[in-house]
């Protein structure tokens, strides 16, 4: 059974009864931006019935730290469909973004943003891009599972899962074959990272593949960020992971003329949201001068996947047929394209005055052309044969000398296991560490089971749990402060950990 995401579907006589679509108004600018929007689908005849819930800077204030209620819970998992305005995350310790939780929580894998320039109405340097940046949306640096260890030393967890990767990066073919794009890159920074970003990018190759009529490839993170800087026509889509497309996106979306012009679509299996990417401007609220531009295309995306792509043409048409007359509110406003420097509401009347109107200049939206559903298959776990070969145990130990940390572990006596090295911060310090490495307070020892060869490849005797237990307890017993450990697997005879530098 596969998962649709309908990003387009035929008009039927089902599909013109009123979607229930819950409305979040959101903080700062959200309400009068919300406001806007909400009016120009009324008036394009977009068949929504919006059931509004309450979530963001009122709750937080209310003693919910989680920054949403109950009852918003319930309507947005009866309803499916969210559209939602920027909200505000108080500063300071305990407190999640809102933002983050919903798109964990309700399973919204994919982030969707694309940015186009509407050059010269909009001011840019590159008045031919045109890119949709596909970001994974719920693990990686972003599951936020972070630690103090040591006096000296934090740590955040990086997370990279085999079904999280394929859903990301079929959805990315999936939506270039929908909406007739050409190119599908890949970044990564698999260089470094070989084992979390080398998933990544040996799951793009994978499924590659299976879109030969798709043009592939892949960079390394931070010249691709360089390039698409420089040269962002030369991307069509970007598939990445959670940290690299947040910021590639807004990189793309300034570079194209404004953050504040772009709308974003989250996707999941069962429910998805839609959202302006920029944030909730309290300075500006209430001043009734905010682009409600972010959240109008956010909405024309929303009206795209629940079928009613007619409408969604309907009042992108009339939005860049405003851009071109040169009525612009203050944030874009330009003295050599601009007509009128107007309010938040008197853009809304000059869009809705324009709805059935078609650039002349600008690309017109067809978003009714796409060509229909976006499948994704679940996902099928292939079951590896998972050895035990070893264990890393963190150390919190004050001294400063590695020989003599090595030389006291030595000492150990461990069953079947020995010391292979010690490494701090990730470099190996012990045996034959160089005096010039700066140390801190955080050590890594690596024990392991005997060393063989296979094949030519080096492989390490299995051992079992209570050896490790052992190890730990001895430890303990001598007066070492583990602080962390990780066991290290072979899967299928594979090592499944990292080397240390320079081990």
């Amino acid at each position: 059974m596969s998962i649709q995401l309908k990003e387009k579907q035929e008009i039927t006589e089902s599909t013109m009864t009123p979607v229930k679509i819950a409305i979040a108004n959101g903080d700062g600018i959200g309400p009068e931006i919300m406001k806007a929007t909400l009016r120009i689908m009324e008036a394009a005849g977009a068949r929504i019935e919006p059931e509004f819930i309450e979530l963001g800077k009122k709750v937080y204030s209310s003693g919910n730290t989680s920054g949403i209620t109950n009852d918003a819970w319930d309507v947005i998992k009866k309803n499916k469909i969210i559209l939602k305005a920027p909200i505000t995350t108080p500063q300071g310790k305990g407190y999640k973004s809102l933002n983050v939780t919903l798109r964990k929580s309700l399973g919204l894998f994919a982030n969707v943003r694309p940015v186009q320039a509407l050059s010269p109405y909009v001011q840019t340097h590159f008045p031919n891009l045109d890119v949709v940046i596909i970001r994974e949306n719920e693990e990686d640096l972003y599951a936020g599972i972070e630690h103090r260890q040591t006096q000296d030393v934090y740590q955040c967890l990086k997370l990279i899962t085999r079904p999280g990767c394929e859903r990301i990066i079929r959805y990315a073919f999936e939506y270039a074959k929908a909406f007739g794009r050409k190119k599908v890159t890949c970044m990564v920074k698999d260089n470094i990272m070989k084992i979390t970003d080398g998933l990544f990018h040996q799951v793009f190759d994978e499924i590659a593949n299976e879109y030969p009529e798709i043009e592939n490839n892949t960079q390394i993170i931070d010249i691709g960020s360089a390039h698409l800087a420089a040269k962002p026509e030369k991307y069509d889509v970007i598939v990445t992971t959670n940290l690299y497309g947040d910021i590639i996106s807004d990189i793309a979306a300034e570079i194209g003329g404004s953050v504040g012009m772009c709308g974003s679509a989250n996707i999941g299996s069962k429910v998805a949201m839609f959202e302006a990417i920029h944030g909730s401007a309290p300075d500006i609220a209430g001043k009734g001068i905010a682009n409600p531009s972010g959240l109008i295309n956010a909405s024309i995306s929303m009206l795209s996947y629940i079928g009613q792509t007619n409408v969604a043409d309907t009042i992108k048409n009339a939005w860049l047929t405003t851009l071109e007359q040169g009525y612009h509110t203050a944030d874009i406003f330009n003295e050599t394209y601009s007509l009128a420097k107007v309010s938040t509401e008197q853009f809304t009347d000059k869009i809705i005055q324009n709805l059935g109107n078609k650039p002349v200049k600008l690309p017109i939206s067809n978003l009714s052309s796409g060509t229909g559903n976006i499948n994704i298959p679940n996902y099928v776990r292939k079951q590896q044969e998972k050895k035990l070969v070893g264990v890393d145990v963190f150390l919190d130990w004050q001294g400063n000398d590695a020989n003599k940390l090595g030389e006291l572990l030595s000492d150990v006596d461990l069953y079947k296991m020995k010391l292979k090295m010690i490494t701090n911060r990730g470099v190996k310090v012990y045996p034959k560490g160089l005096d010039e490495t700066f140390c801190t307070d955080h050590w890594r020892c690596r024990f392991v089971g005997k060393q063989s060869q296979i094949n030519g490849a080096l492989s390490y005797q299995n051992i079992v749990y209570e050896q490790v237990i052992s190890l730990l307890f001895k430890l303990n017993e001598i007066g070492f402060d583990v602080i962390k450990t990780e066991n290290l697997y072979e899967f299928d005879g594979n090592r499944g950990f990292s080397l240390g530098q320079g081990e």
